[in-house]
């Protein structure tokens, strides 16, 4: 996540817009964006290059491990308590391993909330052997995530209408079979900056133009060029970022899981294992709202039990900046 302070300003409802085009397709073009949504395409322009120019808002690939280093490679959720005084110290090694992709602060003060990469069913060295044996961890608990409702790549700042989503939503088409080294060397190029020009593209992979801009559009068209808009929910008047984790029976697990993943706070909901069988992450606009979600929104999920964890902090999350540096975890 960028940088921000937290007196940030929200972000205009034109500019929030302008943000909720861009999560509907990263490669928009300002003339498409400024057709649907009633803009000019120059002002377009001015404001994503404003918004991207700044670092309030970056398009990128979403985070995923390298299939080539483990084909088997999945997630766990891992809360980790340690030692007042020491959380700075752990949040860092966390943060400089790349199988952590996610890393958040609750407001507990003690508590950290992370993602790990790991090889499921394996005793993973992370959780069994280098947290539990450093002296500032209290405790770790790991829930392996066994299915995926919503990720935060898919979710959508509910400020659009149906016809401007349709509009800025790319057509689809059938995929053509199995990604090629071209489309695997394009996919690479733009994985930290999503919109690069096919110029650009091609001086990084050696492609011509033309190829590029063929295969940008098949890609997209097939649904492989999934773009994620990085930009801190504060800005979008977000000011509540939390993690609910719940308790469900089995017969409305999937029922549960599909429901959250249609609600409009939630940008990620998981089947995990543990006491707590069903995770969801929230952002929503205050205090309020968080109430209600908990108190009307779950009603009917046969949600037996919830648990929520309110994030105080965003120490790491995919397109930031952050993860380097840090102690080694001993």
């Amino acid at each position: 996540m960028p940088s921000r302070d937290a007196t940030d300003p929200v972000l205009t409802p034109e500019d929030q817009r302008l943000v909720a085009a861009l999560q509907y397709d990263g490669r928009l073009t300002a003339e498409a964006a400024g057709e649907a949504l009633g803009i000019s395409p120059r002002r377009v322009l001015r404001r994503w290059k404003a918004l991207l120019g700044d670092g309030t808002v970056r398009v990128v690939l979403p985070v995923a491990p390298d299939p080539s280093a483990a084909p088997a490679l999945g997630a766990q959720f891992l809360r980790i308590r340690v030692l007042r005084g020491k959380l700075d110290t752990i949040t860092a090694a966390l943060a400089a391993r790349d199988d952590i992709p996610f890393i958040d602060v609750t407001t507990s003060g003690d508590e950290i909330l992370a993602v790990a990469w790991t090889r499921p069913g394996a005793p993973d060295p992370l959780v069994f052997r280098q947290l539990p044996s450093t002296q500032a961890v209290t405790s770790v608990d790991a829930a392996t995530v066994l299915h995926v409702f919503r990720l935060a790549s898919q979710w959508r700042h509910d400020v659009l209408t149906v016809a401007e989503r349709g509009a800025v939503t790319p057509p689809s088409s059938p995929a053509r079979g199995e990604l090629d080294a071209t489309d695997r060397a394009i996919l690479a190029a733009l994985a930290d900056d999503a919109r690069l020009p096919a110029a650009a593209v091609s001086s990084r992979t050696g492609c011509p133009q033309s190829t590029v801009r063929r295969r940008l559009a098949s890609l997209t068209a097939e649904g492989r060029l999934a773009t994620q808009v990085v930009v801190d929910p504060r800005r979008l008047g977000l000011t509540v970022d939390a993690n609910v984790l719940l308790r469900v029976p089995p017969d409305f697990l999937t029922a549960a899981g599909r429901a959250l993943a249609e609600h409009s706070a939630v940008h990620g909901a998981f089947a995990t294992s543990g006491p707590s069988n069903l995770h969801a992450a929230v952002w929503l606009r205050d205090l309020a709202a968080l109430y209600a979600f908990l108190a009307e929104d779950l009603t009917g999920l046969g949600v037996t039990h919830v648990e929520t964890a309110i994030v105080s902090r965003a120490v790491k999350r995919p397109g930031g900046r952050s993860g380097s540096g840090g102690a080694p975890l001993r």
